[in-house]
């Protein structure tokens, strides 16, 4: 079942879809979107189809700018400032919070996880540096997160493969073949909807995992 909301904040209204859980909920997942794009980001719409049936409610969050339509996100402080004010509707269900997002929701959601008090985050796509400028790093921002922390990356992603990560807390998983949109090539060995299964099960696997995500 879905329904969606209009949220005020201080730069704008937000916009959340609802996934509710299929049975007796135990986490809620926001994810937030790219950059480039919104919640019908191949990854977001995966997740939101299969969590629901393991007790996860995923909630996916459109910043302010993309419902006013406009084609350019802001900078990172007010897509911070737009997320903080989205987070009592988030909490308002009374259930542990995984912050997430893909590409620049990544990072929102990594910035602002330890304030908020993000019960863990999930990073989709997390753009660890411009393409092909690999001194400008942004890692200080994955590994500053403070809480339990999962990567999926896409193997052919631009702005950081895996093997570029450093070491740290978190954990990674690699999307074979994927670019930064997880898109696989028609001539890679794997198929686009093996690609998402990756994602849907590792994401699953680490939400009920050791650490009770």
């Amino acid at each position: 079942m879905t329904h969606r909301d209009l949220v005020p904040t201080s730069v704008g209204d937000a916009r959340v879809t609802w996934y509710a859980a299929d049975r007796e909920p135990r986490l809620l997942l926001a994810l937030g979107h790219g950059a480039g794009g919104g919640i019908e980001a191949r990854d977001l719409q995966a997740l939101a189809a299969v969590l629901p049936a393991s007790g996860v409610t995923v909630a996916l969050v459109e910043q302010p700018w993309r419902v006013a339509g406009r084609k350019l996100a802001p900078a990172p402080r007010t897509l911070d400032e737009g997320w903080r004010d989205i987070w009592p509707a988030l909490r308002a269900p009374g259930l542990p919070v995984v912050a997430g997002g893909r590409s620049a929701g990544a990072r929102v959601a990594c910035r602002t996880a330890r304030a908020l008090g993000a019960h863990a985050v999930l990073a989709l796509s997390f753009p660890l540096h411009p393409p092909g400028r690999p001194e400008r790093s942004r890692a200080d921002e994955l590994l500053g997160t403070g809480v339990p922390t999962l990567v999926v990356q896409g193997g052919n992603d631009p702005f950081g493969r895996p093997a570029e990560f450093p070491a740290g807390d978190h954990e990674l998983i690699e999307v074979p073949f994927g670019d930064h949109g997880f898109a696989v090539p028609k001539r890679a060995t794997s198929t686009q909807e093996e690609a998402l299964r990756v994602i849907t099960d590792g994401v699953g696997k680490w939400l009920g995992g050791p650490r009770e995500c």
